[in-house]
């Protein structure tokens, strides 16, 4: 079809010297108009021909280029040097500024490029959150940059099966570890290479942004997908499965239409499936919503509804599985424990910072599955670093309620120490004359979980690293811990200068005094350097106060 164009009706000087000096032509044949252009451009870019005068002005054509640094970073171009550029590491043009971006976002999020265009004296945000190896504080292995370019020029060719099987690795084994959190974000990333960067079979041939719905019912369950698609590509889309409880016409209306009420751009037009209540919608969204009979969008709609289904069944099949893991891992930890029931689990953890701001916190375990809404937080009134008075305090507080409130007693108690925390927990227990197992999960010197201390007098128990149960309890583990440090880093947060240097011990008032004055802020306090502090303080007192600011976040 573009093809046949220049031999159809009239042209411009310039178009008709074309058509007369063409001695022989080749031709492709592609799935759609849109593979034609995006392919058009592709051999302009590389046989840079003597006519194509519009699409040399490539500002309206993004690329994403992998600089030729020693230390590449991925951007998004518009405006090309022909002469300068090297083409070997320009990729594109991509139809639309947003593919290119959400390309390079995601590509940065799997290789820890760098990032700034200068280099800093400290490793900056993207460092603390891994998508920065911190090439400007220390010297990265040259072997390793050349294998991410080479990775990264692979998958901008087109050739994305690396980084799925990476990824699907990946999510595997998270799944198997329980990480269903972590498991779901790389299932969507690869869900974002599938929809987005592999060629579509249905592609639309306008440049309309329209939001294309589709829906699946089973089970009692209702899974709604939407397409966002810009430029005549699908760009993204997102999912959301809840059970139904109305009529499905009044489930996927109510949906769309709430669907808008938070940040999101209205496109010029939507299309839904023939059960929505359409014109209801464009009056409560005072935008184009149409339910199509035929075509190209009915295909949209039908792909959509598939998508929607597959969604559904994959929630259903990963629900299965976790019920099954942790159905088995919590099983086997009533058999080891050699517990009648164990329906309900009520976990401890002390946080504290050379015994300032102590806090405690609890999380709970039903049926194997967190239960938020009985998480609690607990200030420590105890003012030193003394975490077996201080998992006293917590356990009493939390069963003496229990007991005056009538609340539902757990079946087992875990505590995240050893044996001191274990024995100080069981001897309140004891003394309010309830009979409720305490047991703990001891660490290694990685900070990792490493066993269960269990029965009396305690022994350790090794658990296979490899089992359902052994990542059950780490879970459990890493809960409770994120909770109380959350909560500790909270309070932390809010202290004042003056609390923090009433907590040091060595710092009497005059010391507290003269530093208050001097230095007014803990930003300001925390900038110096542990030999600057000796020179205003003894080297003993200096030590704590500098040991505490480098752990204190402001």
């Amino acid at each position: 079809k573009r093809l046949s164009s220049y031999f159809r009706g009239n042209h411009t000087g310039k178009t008709t010297r074309l058509v007369d000096e063409i001695a022989d032509f080749e031709y492709m044949v592609v799935g759609s108009e849109t593979e034609a252009f995006i392919l058009e451009l592709n051999l302009i870019k590389e046989h840079d021909p003597k006519y194509n005068i519009l699409l040399r002005d490539d500002k309206n054509y993004p690329y994403i280029e992998l600089t030729n640094e020693p230390v590449p970073r991925l951007l998004v171009v518009r405006n090309i040097n022909r002469k300068k550029s090297n083409y070997s590491r320009m990729f594109g043009p991509y139809p639309n500024v947003n593919a290119a971006r959400n390309t390079v976002n995601l590509l940065n999020r799997i290789y820890p490029l760098r990032k700034c265009t200068t280099y800093a004296k400290k490793p900056c945000l993207y460092y603390h959150i891994n998508q920065c190896l911190g090439y400007c504080t220390k010297e990265i292995d040259p072997k390793k940059i050349k294998k991410m370019e080479k990775e990264i020029i692979t998958f901008l060719k087109g050739d994305h099966s690396l980084i799925t099987k990476q990824i699907k690795e990946e999510m595997l084994q998270e799944s198997e570890k329980m990480n269903y959190e972590k498991a779901k974000e790389l299932k969507e990333l690869l869900d974002y290479i599938e929809i987005t960067l592999t060629k579509q079979k249905v592609e639309i041939n306008d440049n309309i942004d329209r939001d294309v719905f589709g829906y699946f019912i089973d089970k009692g369950y209702i899974s709604i997908l939407v397409f966002f698609i810009r430029g005549g590509k699908i760009v993204g889309r997102y999912s959301k499965i809840f059970p139904m409880i109305d009529e499905p016409s009044n489930e996927i209306t109510r949906y769309i239409a709430s669907f808008y009420e938070k940040d999101v751009l209205l496109p010029k037009e939507i299309l839904v499936p023939d059960i929505a209540e359409n014109k209801l919608l464009e009056e409560v969204l005072e935008v184009s919503v149409k339910k199509p009979i035929r075509g190209i969008k009915l295909k949209l709609i039908k792909m959509a509804n598939k998508n929607a289904e597959i969604a559904l069944n994959e929630e259903f099949e990963l629900i299965k599985r976790d019920e099954e893991r942790t159905v088995n891992a919590n099983n086997k930890l009533r058999e080891i424990l050699k517990l009648d029931k164990l329906d309900r689990i009520e976990i401890f953890d002390i946080s504290n910072l050379f015994g300032s701001f102590n806090v405690a916190g609890m999380v709970v375990f039903v049926d194997g599955k967190p239960n938020k809404n009985e998480y609690r937080k607990y200030k420590i009134s105890i003012e030193k670093n003394d975490d077996y008075n201080a998992m006293k305090e917590v356990i009493y507080r939390r069963y003496f309620r229990v007991l005056k409130d009538k609340l539902t007693k757990p079946d087992l108690i875990i505590v995240d120490g050893g044996i001191g925390q274990i024995n100080a927990a069981r001897e309140v227990i004891s003394s309010l004359n309830l009979s409720i197992p305490v047991v703990g999960l001891k660490k290694d010197r990685h900070h990792a979980t490493s066993k269960l201390l269990a029965f009396n007098p305690i022994i350790e128990i090794d658990i296979d690293k490899k089992s359902n149960l052994f990542h059950y309890l780490e879970r459990i583990q890493d809960e409770v811990h994120q909770f109380t440090i959350s909560y500790h880093k909270t309070l932390r947060s809010k202290g004042s200068l003056e609390s923090i240097l009433d907590n040091i011990e060595g710092i009497g008032p005059k010391r507290k005094k003269e530093l208050l004055k001097k230095y007014k802020t803990i930003a300001k306090l925390k900038e110096l350097s542990l030999e600057e502090l000796e020179k205003i303080l003894p080297k003993n007192i200096a030590l704590k106060l500098f040991s505490f600011l480098k752990e204190y976040e402001v």
